[in-house]
């Protein structure tokens, strides 16, 4: 086993942006801490989310430290910045998804035990309040992911 150079660097993200992946997209509903926003905009490049939604309190990707934590990779996603939630869900609705809710709720199912459509918009909420209630009501299924702790 040897490192990748340059060139096999290069071959190997050309393969991977040829790969045809389902279509997931974000919904962050008062994300509050500007690091996490961050965090989540560096896990969702890697993870090729095709589009993110930044509602109610969630700190915008232009934001300094946002922008210091994902690394310059916003450079690589597409989002729009709502002001109140309802108009990101109507967008997320428009566009074809179906919304799944990760939270810890009455009827929630673990992540690998759901069904994800073809095109899905996972909505994370507030690190300590979780998704609004508004939210929650628009969620066609809600996930928890299991972790020990």
């Amino acid at each position: 086993v040897k490192k990748l150079d340059s060139t096999g660097l290069k071959r190997l993200h050309r393969e991977w942006r040829r790969k045809a992946e389902p279509d997931v997209a974000l919904l962050l509903d008062s994300v509050q801490t500007p690091y996490n926003v961050g965090s989540i905009l560096r896990t969702a490049a890697a993870y090729r989310v095709s589009h993110l939604w930044f509602a109610g309190a969630t700190s915008p990707p232009t934001h300094a430290k946002v922008a210091k934590t994902a690394l310059g990779t916003g450079r690589y996603l597409t989002w729009t910045i709502c002001d109140e939630v309802d108009e990101a869900l109507v967008d997320i609705a428009s566009a074809g998804y179906g919304l799944v809710g990760v939270e810890l709720a009455d009827g929630a199912q673990p992540v690998n035990e759901v069904a994800f459509g073809e095109r899905t918009c996972l909505a994370l909420g507030h690190e300590d309040r979780g998704l609004s209630s508004t939210v929650l009501a628009a969620c066609d299924a809600v996930a928890y992911i299991p972790q020990l702790g």
